[in-house]
Formats: structure tokens, sequence, C-alpha cells
């Protein structure tokens, strides 16, 4: 698979629209997408990839299509944004949960929609930030410029 495209994922009816390039046809990409729940594991398109079977060179018709798609087929009643404090960093995909006055995160690879997050609560959102920003730059691994 090739690397998801956080930055340019879009929230709509519980679920993050996550793009990524499903192919390149003379050199223009195919698009094509993921969906992540906020219902979790329990969520019927949870980690589906591509439940509208459409493709797109154009990525906005793309989520144009997934939204529809979701808007007749989305288990999800609430229209609340579950997914609205979320941030790219090194590639990464970083969302952010507050429960009572605790906050958590999600953090999910460029390559894979696996949840890889610590169990860690944390007093502040920045804090949490703060946490995961360390970790990637301790991982990260400079390209080597020849």
């Amino acid at each position: 698979m090739t690397q998801f495209l956080y930055e340019k994922s879009v929230s709509d009816r519980g679920h993050l629209i996550v793009p990524f390039v499903q192919e390149t046809v003379v050199g223009q990409p195919i698009y094509s997408y993921r969906l992540l729940s906020e219902l979790g594991h329990k969520g019927k398109f949870h980690q589906s990839t591509n439940p509208a079977d459409i493709y797109s060179g154009n990525l906005l018709k793309l989520i144009d299509a997934a939204k529809q798609h979701l808007a007749e087929h989305s288990d999800i009643k609430s229209n609340s944004d579950h997914f609205k404090s979320r941030y790219t960093y090194r590639h990464n995909l970083i969302i952010i949960y507050q429960a009572a006055d605790k906050y958590f995160y999600d953090h999910y690879p460029p390559t894979r929609l696996d949840n890889i997050a610590a169990p860690r609560l944390f007093k502040t959102e920045q804090e949490c930030i703060l946490w995961v920003k360390r970790g990637l730059d301790r991982n990260y691994v400079k390209p080597v410029n020849l």
C-alpha cells in the first residue's frame, strides 16, 4: 500500500475518510480511501477500504462520493465531529480525544490504518501532542542526501 494522505482526510457522519493513491495511470494518480469509525471495531465501516467501490482521478470527487455513500449507509446517527482534533506529523496521523478532564490519543503510521498508540493519559491536549512528537522525533531517521 502507498502512504495515506492523512492531511487530506475528511470527517463525515462519525467517520474519517482517509484517501490514498490506489494506482498511477499515465502519471496521474487514481484515488481510493479507507474509513475509520468513531465506534471503532463496532462500526460497520471501521477500517474498511472503499465501501462505495468508487475510484477517481480527482480527490474532491472521491471525497464527495465517500460522503454520499456514508449519507446513505452509515451506521452512526450522531453529528458530532469525533475526529476534529487530528494532526499529521512526519506523515503519521494523531487523533486527540478528551474524556472528562484527561486526554489520550490514537496514532496511525503512514502506511497502515492500525492504531499503535501507547495507553497513556495526559492532563492537556498540548502535553499529549508534545509527547507524541517527541516519540516520533526520537525514532525519525533523516533521509540521506546523495
